[in-house]
């Protein structure tokens, strides 16, 4: 999908100019320049938090009397799953999260007062002296991302996109605060919000957690949202007792990856990545936000993990942040040379705090100790980062507020789903409804109405709030997870029968009295990031969908459609067989919200009109490569407007799949999209774009078979885990090849035998992965001949390859020694596979 057109950069850098504290020029960028770090002047932000000499003088005193080894226990941040209050005790670890889906426990249905306590816990381990160490409260950080939505019976604010559809930056100042008083009555001190991302690809998964594709958007937004979490910074309450700590993320450009690829690269001009992916951090950091998390993605080839530049250079040195860069989940892994347990380039790279969520991250602290006793961390950078951790702490009230059970909100359950944050929650849901059809003004609806509710998404709280619900990818949940909260059928319920109507729930749309109206509440099922990566725009669901609108609009039923969506997607069909159709994205716990708008008051004047305007540019096609404007950035009819839209063309722009015999992956060389790429036993990753590439561990060269070069040979040596395969940075959909009972073929000779397990894999993003065993395979193919090998694609479906959005067609991995050759790898229709599964 091209860059979002609208997007002007000479009239968005002029707008970034204006911004308070930023004062500098921006200097046009050419890529050498990038890649030599030297091109555009990023701005000196002026934050509002002052620097306070007592606090400095409080922190260099602290820093005095600290170790080496409580030193690095502050820098990891290890997830609740894997931690123990004696953990924190032995390592002094600086703090703890809690990922999506993790509770007190694990425990989903954990208590007010389990989660208080746990922080209890914590707190006292990470004060108690007893082993002569400092005393250094730990911090608790959540994804507090649309509310405190981790915990049972918190308030759910719509997702992000809808808050970008309303326009209201002080209504971002409220829904901060509200999320505030929530998450620091749990006993927890930090949130992982806001998100700043400015999605230039709507296929990207987490779209929902971007305000807009426009940065200005994202700009209004960003600060009036740290300063409701933390407090004004020139106020008596910053950071106070109804406070948490902010941070803004992911830094920087997640939004802007390639085909919307999570964790991908984002190849972009330094210009453009000042101009449309800072503006957000420069309004959050004017405000004072005190974190900043580092993004999975890269910028032209290096991992933000692991990018100097952007980090401390720009950051820190030229923006002026003072506070501390926490990694995401693991993220430090991704960097190159580096792995879960091993990651000193992160820290040099100026991150501050590992995200160490999964794996053994007392081997992580075992090995930054020795690489800070070695050297190859500075104690400089390592007093840095610990300084910086420190401060915020200190400004944070963290020595001062003492055990969290102790603290004003702490385990008040008056205080989560409040009655007056459902309310601002609920006036979101109001205000960020998008309008896109009313023929003959069929909206607003009167109330004394007989009125059908039908869709899957009409009396389902979980859909209506979408990913990063209780769960991580917002799956698993039913109504009675979300105590206090009302389902949009429930809203609906409320309100025809305040004024003698009726409302009737049917899925399927079947009745037994024939309705006045129809309202169908259908859309996308909850996902989060990585499995929410789509191909295309196309609405997965259309069909069942599209077959309710048709069976009612036959029966010359008024139709009204509410469409749940994390992103815009095509849904031209769906449009014109409807009488009236509505955004609703993700609007949360509120449900109520909708049919505040969608209804007249009793006496039939208009009770809210709809007022949103859309964030994102709406798709006239699903083509990825060009999806068209159907429906251009802001705009959102009102009850005013006369709609006189025709219908809408019905060409989704995907034609049909033409399914070649096969489709070759390498022949020769590798064909495009695909690169062969290499990854050595110490995580380094390497294109071979020569006939010789040699790594640690793993050695890869062209060598003849039947012209020059026209096969790979590849040699592990067993010193540890190296691959290598073909990966793109677009997705190939090879789903028409599944369906014809396809298998992964290609041509080997083993010279080697594998000495360990050989496991043959697709990928499709991070978490999208799925391997089958071939070792047996190869150690019975006769040695030194060519032999040709299938795998069916059942085979790798079945182990969670998605077809439709591959990036690796084909790798293999192995921490044994071997020594093959591969030629012709190809994916291929009607072969009898060798290896069968299911």
């Amino acid at each position: 999908m091209a860059m979002k057109r609208h997007l002007l950069l000479g009239t968005i850098t002029g707008a970034i100019l204006g911004l308070a504290g930023c004062g500098e020029k921006t200097a046009n960028a050419t890529v050498s320049e990038i890649q030599t770090e030297t091109s555009a002047q990023w701005p000196r932000i002026a934050s509002r938090v002052a620097r306070d000499e007592q606090l400095e003088k409080k922190v260099e005193a602290l820093l005095a009397r600290m170790s080496d080894a409580e030193k690095v226990g502050q820098i990891i941040q290890a997830e609740l799953k894997q931690v123990t209050p004696q953990d924190v005790r032995d390592y002094h670890l600086g703090s703890v999260l809690n990922g999506g889906g993790s509770f007190p426990d694990n425990d989903k249905y954990a208590r007010l007062d389990d989660w208080v306590a746990l922080a209890d816990e914590f707190y006292r381990a990470s004060t108690d002296t007893a082993d002569g160490g400092v005393a250094i409260p730990v911090i608790w950080g959540t994804d507090a991302v649309h509310g405190h939505n981790n915990v049972i019976g918190a308030t759910l604010f719509p997702h992000n996109i809808a808050l970008g559809a309303a326009r209201n930056p002080q209504l971002m100042r409220e829904i901060g605060a509200a999320t505030a008083r929530e998450v620091a009555a749990t006993g927890i001190d930090w949130a992982f919000a806001p998100t700043l991302a400015v999605v230039q690809d709507d296929r990207w998964g987490r779209t929902y957690e971007s305000f807009s594709e426009d940065p200005s958007i994202v700009a209004s937004y960003g600060g009036p949202l740290v300063e409701g979490l933390q407090g004004d910074p020139e106020g008596e309450g910053f950071l106070g007792s109804a406070q948490v700590i902010a941070t803004a993320k992911h830094f920087i450009a997640d939004g802007g990856t390639r085909d919307g690829i999570d964790r991908g690269d984002v190849l972009i001009s330094e210009e453009e990545l000042l101009a449309i992916h800072a503006p957000g951090y420069f309004t959050a950091l004017e405000r004072g936000a005190q974190t900043v998390m580092a993004s999975f993605s890269s910028w032209q080839g290096r991992k933000l993990h692991g990018h100097k530049y952007l980090l401390t250079d720009v950051l820190k040195e030229r923006m002026g942040f003072d506070g501390f860069v926490i990694g995401d989940w693991n993220g430090h892994a991704f960097v190159d040379g580096c792995s879960v347990v091993s990651c000193p380039q992160a820290i040099n790279a100026g991150l501050d705090m590992f995200m160490a969520a999964e794996g053994d991250w007392k081997q992580l602290y075992a090995n930054t100790l020795r690489q800070v006793q070695d050297g190859r961390i500075p104690g400089a950078r390592l007093d840095d980062a610990v300084r910086r951790i420190l401060r915020v702490k200190i400004r944070a009230g963290m020595f001062d507020k003492r055990a969290p059970s102790t603290r004003p909100l702490a385990g008040d359950s008056a205080i989560v789903g409040a009655p007056e944050h459902r309310a601002i929650a609920r006036r979101a849901v109001r205000e960020s409804l998008v309008l896109l059809k009313n023929r003959d003004h069929l909206l607003p609806l009167a109330r004394n109405q007989r009125v059908l509710v039908a869709g899957d998404g009409a009396d389902n709280i979980g859909k209506q709030a979408g990913g990063w619900t209780i769960s991580w990818q917002g799956t698993g949940n039913r109504n009675s997870d979300f105590p206090g909260a009302t389902s949009i059928y429930r809203g609906i319920v409320d309100a025809v029968e305040s004024a003698g109507g009726e409302a009737i729930l049917s899925e399927d749309g079947s009745f037994a009295t024939k309705p006045d109206v129809a309202l169908v509440v259908f859309g996308e099922n909850p996902y989060a990031e990585m499995q929410g990566d789509i191909p295309n725009l196309s609405y997965k669901y259309s069909e069942r969908d599209l077959a309710l609108l048709k069976k009612l609009r036959a029966q010359n039923i008024p139709v009204a459609s509410l469409f749940i969506t994390g992103r815009p997607l095509w849904v031209n069909r769906e449009i014109n067989a409807s009488d009236a159709f509505a955004v609703i994205w993700q609007p949360g716990s509120e449900g109520a919200g909708v049919a505040d708008v969608i209804f007249r008051k009793a006496d039939g004047s208009v009770n809210y009109d709809f007022t949103g305007r859309l964030p994102f540019t709406w798709p006239q096609t699903a083509a990825p490569e060009d999806s068209g404007v159907q429906y251009a950035f802001d705009f959102g009819l009102d009850y005013d407007t006369e709609d006189l839209a025709g219908l809408l063309p019905e060409d989704s722009g995907l034609g049909e799949r033409q399914l070649a015999s096969e489709l070759k992956v390498f022949e020769g060389r590798p064909m495009e999209p695909w690169s062969l790429q290499v990854t050595d036993i110490g995580n380094k990753r390497r294109s071979v774009d020569s006939s010789v590439t040699e790594l640690e561990g793993i050695r890869v060269q062209a060598v003849d078979r039947n012209v020059q070069e026209d096969s790979r040979r590849l040699t592990w040596d067993g010193s540890g885990v190296a691959s290598v395969g073909f990966f793109a940075n677009r997705r190939t959909d090879l789903s028409a090849y599944l369906e014809a009972g396809g298998a992964l073929v290609f041509d080997v000779k083993v010279d080697r035998a594998p000495s360990a397990d050989v496991r043959l894999g697709m990928n499709c993003g991070t978490g999208c992965t799925a391997e089958q065993p071939i070792s047996d395979l190869l150690r019975d193919s006769e040695s030194a001949q060519w032999r040709t090998v299938s795998v069916a694609l059942q085979c790798l479906v079945d182990g969670g390859a998605q077809l439709d959005m591959l990036l690796s067609p084909f790798y293999l991995v192995t921490d044994g020694a071997m020594d093959i050759s591969l030629n012709s790898i190809r994916v291929a229709s009607g072969v009898e596979a060798d290896i069968h599964c299911g």
